[in-house]
């Protein structure tokens, strides 16, 4: 038998072997094993450790008004938004925080609109600047264009790596 602590396959074999869900022959044969193999010997007996102590810790009795007091802990606890408004709510209820706040939104409004209306006008090195065309110019250009389009087209059917 190959050693289960080695091959991840027959790993889980041994563990259901510390918790007894094995058949008698697949045990006999892992026993077997267990008396050569000095690592499976070490983790069957670690394994049998822990279910022993498992098997000998008794939880702690449950108080009789255990549910009351777990529903009041329950009811007693604040939603988020209540957490995020309890630092802000002694100057909420100050009566004169809110006024002077909307002051200020008023006066920074009004600041923002000013400084906008007072803008200068851009001066005329920042506009865009267009040039007059001669006839003659644009006449030369499509000339100059046309040449360049017929020399690029002889080129092609010229060349010997041409496949045309």
């Amino acid at each position: 038998m190959n050693c289960p602590l080695e091959t991840r396959d027959n790993a889980q074999l041994l563990l259901d072997y510390c918790t007894r869900k094995l058949e008698p022959e697949s045990v006999a044969i892992l026993e077997r094993h267990i008396a050569l193999c000095g690592a499976c010997r070490e983790f069957a007996a670690g394994q049998r450790a822990v279910w022993e102590a498992l098997d000998a810790w008794e939880a702690a009795p449950v108080s009789a008004d255990f549910d009351r007091r777990l529903y009041g802990r329950i009811e007693a606890q604040v939603g988020w938004w209540d957490l995020l408004r309890r630092p802000f709510l002694p100057v909420v209820r100050w009566r004169g925080v809110p006024a002077m706040a909307m002051a200020c939104l008023l006066l920074m409004a009004g600041v923002a609109l000013q400084r906008s209306a007072v803008a200068p006008p851009p001066s005329p090195s920042d506009m865009a600047q267009v040039d007059s065309v001669q006839p003659e110019q644009v006449e030369r250009t499509l000339d100059a264009m046309e040449m360049l389009n017929e020399f690029s087209r002889h080129v092609r059917t010229d060349s010997p790596d041409s496949k045309l």
